[in-house]
């Protein structure tokens, strides 16, 4: 038997492999960012419900490996902390959310503003970098977006919060970011607040104040 046929693969063993290396292939390249079935608020743990204005706000945090799966982006290893903000209005009229305001505050009083698409992306270029809503720079940066991948940006844009209103018996929801670099437990002790809802006569609703305990303590799969 001679070299070359002693080290020859059989094909028939060859294009299994192949089938399958390509398909790892072709997953891998076509993972991306689904935004997750929003269900009404009032059943989530964490929510606020105002009954005279017939509207609920809860927040769902994504604070576990098997919740972030949904990301192609590690928010967590970058000290960003991705929360799903749900709003439902069961009530006869829309509600505008086109001032709304949404605030963090942690156990020790620190008040974290949402963070905005180059937040991120400045992190993503520089993970120890902090992200603008808690030190301001003086000038947007360019540069740091053109660091980032249109992959990236594009999933950074599909999942955020976007609504500008709920309509009648509907739902509406997306993900905020929060910087919580440095904050060992972010939750523990934290409250969420939105502020700026405004009914169909444009008065604003009273705030919406929902405990994190809420979520913390309910029981998780």
């Amino acid at each position: 038997m001679s070299l070359r046929q002693a080290f020859r693969f059989p094909m028939q063993a060859v294009i299994p492999i192949a089938g399958v290396m390509l398909l790892s292939l072709v997953c891998l390249a076509a993972k991306q960012f689904v935004m997750p079935a929003a269900h009404p608020a009032k059943s989530y743990p964490a929510h606020d419900e105002h009954p005279t204005e017939a509207l609920t706000v809860a927040i769902d945090p994504y604070d576990d490996a098997a919740k972030d799966n949904i990301f192609t982006i590690h928010y967590r290893d970058i000290g960003m902390a991705p929360v799903f903000l749900i709003i439902t209005n069961d009530g006869d009229q829309p509600a505008s959310l086109g001032e709304m305001k949404a605030q963090l505050v942690t156990a020790d009083r620190t008040k974290l503003s949402p963070a905005v698409p180059e937040d991120i992306y400045r992190r993503l270029s520089r993970p120890s970098a902090s992200a603008t809503n808690r030190y301001p720079l003086p000038f947007p940066s360019k540069k740091v977006k053109g660091a980032v991948s249109k992959e990236a940006q594009q999933e950074i844009e599909d999942s955020r919060f976007a609504a500008k209103a709920v309509e009648p018996h509907s739902t509406q929801a997306g993900f905020l970011f929060f910087d919580v670099q440095g904050i060992a437990t972010p939750l523990e002790g934290a409250r969420f607040y939105l502020t700026g809802v405004r009914d169909s006569k444009g008065e604003e609703v009273m705030y919406f104040e929902v405990p994190l305990e809420k979520y913390l303590n309910a029981p998780h799969p």
